[in-house]
């Protein structure tokens, strides 16, 4: 993998605007801040990301490093907060204006950051910027923002989300951990336990999904919990499959205190607030699992060039060609839809985004999660024995191979996004017949 920017020759390795083949979405500002983001990635990220997944680790340096330089910053949902990050003295990333950020920036940046094929190195980074964070910003009191985002905004202190649990992950609905009143209203005590926790065991807060109330999505609310060294919180990491680095955790909760300020929003408004911050979630992991599959399928590509077999290469062979062409299919496909959706964020408010595009986004999260095991799957195959061993030359489609569940299940595992998508779909489509009802009346 090289650090320039010169197109990389070998086909599906690069999205197309990168292979110099024109493009309506990209202005100049755009490119020059890839081949900026691109360079400090190499240099500080994607160069070493296959030795640090191994080790298991991202040096603390790294997180220090990215926050001198604004680059977490790239991972709040876009448009940027530009009057906090004013006050704080922050603005511009690597050039751009952050009143100029667009979600094309964005995606970009989740491009690039994934550009090792592995996604735990960046994700070690950035689940507390793209997660945790967001729900502050859009719904907390002024309060609760005065104390949290000077230091969360900045890295100072480390944040992530903490909905999943041990017996409700996709069914958000069911969560148990609960949230009660001190006899003096002035703390929520906490009690229950938060699974799969991405970067849990670094945090200083979370931002956490707890039930206030009774049964069923109502009964939830959001709140921002202390973690690290506070009394009655136990973490631990938990080892998974792939990300390795990314930090997972298993957190418990044992009469917690948490100061009644640092609810977020209202008490019950916790499901509306998890669902919008999900969409940004699934975009982001879209974009990351299309950079995947590139690294997957360019370097089955390159391997069937020159691997010999029966007496010719590899490529000679119809059946390669084949499996390779379903697979980049695919790959084209999803890729461009991905380019639509962030174009289509620059161009429409909020609202509607979320309305419009909700489902959409839950789709093409489970979509490109698809296709990242269709080419993993492919290159593992076309790279035989080799594809299957941690070392040599086909350790990083091993790899990618035991990353394509962590894309699949987290964010919403796919069945559900499945599911959801059509839901969504099914609501915007009476809403629309109702009004051309009322219309023709």
């Amino acid at each position: 993998m090289s650090p320039t920017n010169s197109p990389n020759p070998i086909p599906f390795s690069e999205p197309p605007y990168l292979r110099n083949l024109p493009s309506p979405y990209y202005t100049e500002g755009h490119l020059r801040f890839q081949k900026a983001c691109r360079a400090f990635l190499w240099e500080h990220l994607i160069s070493h990301a296959a030795e640090w997944e191994k080790d298991g680790h991202v040096p603390d340096h790294v997180f220090e490093t990215f926050c001198k330089h604004n680059m977490l910053l790239p991972n709040l949902p876009a448009p940027l907060p530009v009057d906090w990050l004013k006050r704080l003295g922050i603005h511009d990333i690597l050039g751009v204006r952050v009143e100029d950020w667009d979600y094309l920036y964005t995606g970009i940046y989740c491009d690039e950051m994934a550009r090792s094929g592995l996604a735990g190195p960046g994700t070690s980074l950035s689940a507390g910027f793209a997660f945790g964070i967001p729900p502050v910003l859009k719904y907390a009191s002024r309060e609760l923002q005065e104390r949290m985002l000077p230091d969360m905004l900045t890295g100072r202190k480390r944040t992530c989300i903490a909905i999943t649990e041990p017996e409700a992950g996709s069914d958000v609905a069911n969560i148990t951990t609960t949230a009660t009143k001190s006899a003096d209203g002035k703390f929520y005590i906490i009690n229950g336990a938060k699974k799969w926790i991405t970067n849990g065991i670094w945090s200083d807060y979370t931002t956490m999904a707890v039930r206030t109330g009774g049964p069923g999505a109502a009964g939830l609310s959001v709140m921002v919990v202390p973690l690290k060294g506070h009394p009655g919180v136990t973490m631990r990491r938990i080892h998974v499959s792939g990300t390795k680095t990314a930090g997972t955790t298993y957190i418990e909760l044992d009469d917690v205190q948490v100061p009644v300020g640092n609810l977020i929003g209202r008490e019950g408004d916790g499901m509306r607030t998890i669902m919008t911050n999900f969409n940004h979630e699934r975009l982001t992991i879209s974009v990351q699992c299309t950079r995947q599959a590139r690294v997957a399928l360019s370097a089955a590509f390159g391997y069937c060039m020159k691997r010999e077999a029966f007496g010719k290469t590899l490529m000679d062979q119809p059946v390669v060609r084949h499996r390779l062409a379903k697979a980049g299919a695919e790959l084209e496909t999803v890729s461009a839809w991905i380019e639509q959706i962030l174009y289509q964020l620059c161009k429409l408010e909020k609202v509607e985004a979320d309305r419009l595009l909700g489902g959409v986004t839950a789709l093409a999260k489970a979509k490109a999660a698809m296709v990242l095991n269709e080419c993993a799957q492919c290159a593992v195959l076309l790279f035989g024995g080799a594809g299957l061993t941690q070392g040599g030359q086909g350790e990083i489609v091993e790899a990618i191979m035991r990353d394509v569940p962590v894309a699949r299940i987290p964010g919403g595992s796919e069945d559900v996004l499945l599911d959801l998508s059509v839901r969504q779909l099914v609501k915007i489509y009476q809403t629309q017949e109702k009004k051309l009802g009322q219309a023709k009346i």
